[in-house]
């Protein structure tokens, strides 16, 4: 179904049978991206000693109870929460779920022992206020990112003058297919979470980053109409589906 849609000021022309999703399923096992020294994810069935909450085991329906943690075990939303000692849900700082978006593509550069997405590299394929939401695909971009084990790996990260760049742009919403934007262990400074939210200087409480997504190969550099939903958890994360459409 073709559809024109008004956003802000403007008019876009959408395909909604044409869906693009950049989130990652949660799968029980081992089968999942995982990051924080956590254990895979567990969806089993309840049990006690008289039932089994499983059709093919004589239940009536399926019933199965789920393990997991939203930051360790794929795609989840965000909210300033995340760093602050007051409490602050996703499920109240994401209020909107349609927005302008685009996708860029970065090859991580090296610096010492790390790799990282530089401002000047942000600076290249993205200018102040071309969207609302910016999608950061890392190369390369293989399959392999779907099941990554992360922990130990000292992934690649947004430099803190990078996340300051991409909130002045007035980026509210930031996506990317590693499982921080920050480095994995930086002494507890989350010094790119601290600079996209402007924490604790002048919050944005509406801002979000969204992390551990996908994006396929046959999806092109470019912009699109993004699509971000949550499950309504009153959390400071919480599994999230963003679903990208492009623009005709």
């Amino acid at each position: 179904m073709r559809a024109t849609i008004k956003h802000k000021e403007s008019l876009y022309t959408v395909d909604f049978n044409a869906p693009i999703d950049i989130s990652l399923p949660l799968k029980d096992g081992n089968n999942n991206p995982e990051a924080w020294y956590l254990k895979a994810p567990k969806i089993e069935p309840v049990s006690d000693k008289k039932w089994v909450g499983k059709v093919s085991e004589g239940a009536d329906v399926n019933f199965n109870n789920i393990w997991f943690n939203p930051h360790a075990h794929g795609t989840h939303t965000e909210c300033v929460g995340h760093i602050t000692e007051q409490f602050h849900s996703i499920n109240n700082s994401l209020k909107t779920y349609m927005f302008k978006a685009k996708v860029i593509s970065i090859v991580p550069e090296q610096r010492n022992e790390d790799f990282v997405l530089s401002k000047k590299q942000i600076k290249t394929f993205f200018k102040p206020h071309q969207a609302e939401a910016l999608i950061i695909r890392t190369l390369p971009n293989t399959s392999k990112k779907k099941t990554r084990q992360y922990s130990n790996t000292n992934w690649p990260y947004l430099t803190e003058k990078a996340a300051a760049y991409i909130r002045r742009c007035g980026v509210q919403h930031l996506l990317i297919d590693l499982p921080s934007v920050d480095k994995e262990k930086d002494g507890g400074e989350l010094l790119a979470h601290h600079a996209f939210w402007n924490y604790p200087n002048d919050t944005r409480f509406n801002a979000t980053i969204t992390e551990l997504i996908y994006v396929p190969n046959a999806v092109k550099d470019g912009d699109y109409i993004l699509n971000l939903q949550i499950a309504s958890f009153e959390n400071d994360a919480s599994p999230s589906k963003p679903v990208l459409y492009r623009i005709l």
